[in-house]
């Protein structure tokens, strides 16, 4: 773990405080906002890794605030938790850019699975992305030495 840093979205203070001192303990950089915009202001001045969004906030739905974080950072992880699941609610929520999906209860071992599995893919297309440049700009270098020799 490289610090990576996790914005928690729910105004239920009790569920900010437990998932907060979960990724904590597992090194996480948390930090918490009870409303959207709460939510849209840290994430526009912060840079956040990945994002657990409530679908029930009190100023906007969460999955509203998928397509505002996907436009402030559209590289940010995001999981939609719900304690009002449903199949058209799920649907939606993917539709609109959720990289994951959990139903209150969330139980602590499957968070952590889940949060660890969608920073693990995140950085994996880092690396892949990184060693494209890499290749791009050793290539143009091999090909302007070519022109001077």
């Amino acid at each position: 773990m490289e610090n990576e840093r996790i914005l928690v979205v729910d105004d239920d203070l009790s569920i900010l405080k437990s998932f907060g001192s979960l990724l904590e303990m597992k090194g996480y950089r948390v930090s918490t906002a009870t409303s959207a915009g709460e939510a849209i202001t840290k994430a526009s001045g912060n840079f956040y890794h990945l994002a657990l969004i409530d679908v029930k906030l009190p100023d906007l739905d969460g999955t509203e605030l998928l397509r505002e974080f996907s436009q402030i950072n559209p590289e940010m992880m995001k999981i939609i938790i719900t304690g009002y699941a449903s199949l058209d609610n799920a649907i939606i929520s993917l539709n609109q850019g959720a990289d994951g999906y959990l139903v209150k209860p969330v139980f602590p071992g499957r968070l952590l699975e889940m949060v660890e599995n969608l920073l693990s893919r995140q950085k994996a297309g880092w690396e892949r992305t990184e060693d494209l440049v890499k290749d791009l700009l050793a290539s143009r270098e091999r090909s302007e030495r070519e022109k001077w020799v």
